[in-house]
């Protein structure tokens, strides 16, 4: 249990430094660390994640800058295809699984040297282009909520079926779905952005968790002492996260990933 609570103290800093894709490293390092297969482990680092994202998103709605409809939305959508996933997951062979994340785990790598490359340039923090007058989801400049149209439903739901497919098949959040899709769909801020994606991975993670468990296929021992030191060692991170420079920490997370993605091939070819 040490070395669970190590690794999770370990996972918990590196979503406060990096944001919360980075508990998208869970899932592949409990692989590794406790010898269970994906299936095992997918509910618990799904539970990490959960927790996290819970209070980032308490957070950011105490801040005003959760949208909480469109957020509710992509969530009930996501609940519906999140057991579809679980099911899928069920039925695959564990190696298939494994190359599936190590996929993911490529994508994440590459929007995280894509995101240090924007952060060196500061395109970031810069005000949003004219171009995202063009996107499905407008705000109304007068109450900063989107103005609702059938193409900006059709975006929203579209991404939350993927991330909660995704939740249920590989027990990670969804971020590295949900916060490319919001920055392209809609023309919402940087902040706005993360925080009402942690609003969805908060639903999504919570029901796909109870799922889990009332499957029977919850490690309580494992998923408790796991899911605490992450929440702990998320809370430590935040402490030092604002000194710490973006760019660089986004490259090393890139490298990350891409070490693990490597591992996660090599064990299971």
């Amino acid at each position: 249990m040490m070395g669970t609570a190590a690794l999770g103290l370990l996972i918990g800093l590196v979503m406060a430094l990096t944001g919360a894709g980075g508990g998208v490293l869970a899932v592949p390092l409990l692989v590794f660390t406790t010898g269970l297969t994906v299936q095992q482990v997918s509910p618990i680092g799904l539970m990490a994640v959960g927790l996290a994202a819970t209070l980032g998103a308490a957070l950011g709605l105490r801040a005003g800058e959760v949208r909480y409809k469109a957020a509710m939305l992509m969530g009930f959508v996501g609940l519906l295809l999140s057991p579809l996933g679980f099911w899928v997951a069920q039925q695959v062979d564990t190696r298939i699984l494994g190359l599936a994340f190590s996929v993911v785990l490529l994508w994440v790598a590459y929007n995280a040297f894509r995101g240090s490359a924007n952060t060196d340039m500061n395109v970031i923090d810069a005000p949003p282009s004219n171009k995202k007058s063009d996107c499905p989801c407008i705000r109304n400049p007068a109450t900063g909520r989107f103005i609702w149209t059938i193409p900006c439903a059709r975006a929203l739901i579209f991404s939350g079926a993927v991330a909660g497919f995704l939740s249920g098949l590989l027990g990670v959040g969804g971020g590295f779905i949900l916060v490319p899709a919001l920055q392209r769909f809609t023309d919402l801020t940087v902040q706005s952005v993360t925080v009402t994606s942690l609003a969805v991975i908060a639903i999504v993670s919570t029901f796909g968790v109870l799922n889990s468990v009332s499957a029977g296929a919850f490690n309580y021992e494992i998923g408790i002492t796991f899911s605490a030191a992450a929440l702990a060692g998320m809370l430590s991170g935040r402490l030092i996260s604002s000194k710490m420079p973006s760019a660089h920490l986004k490259k090393a997370f890139g490298v990350m990933c891409l070490v693990v993605a490597g591992l996660m091939v090599f064990k299971n070819l």
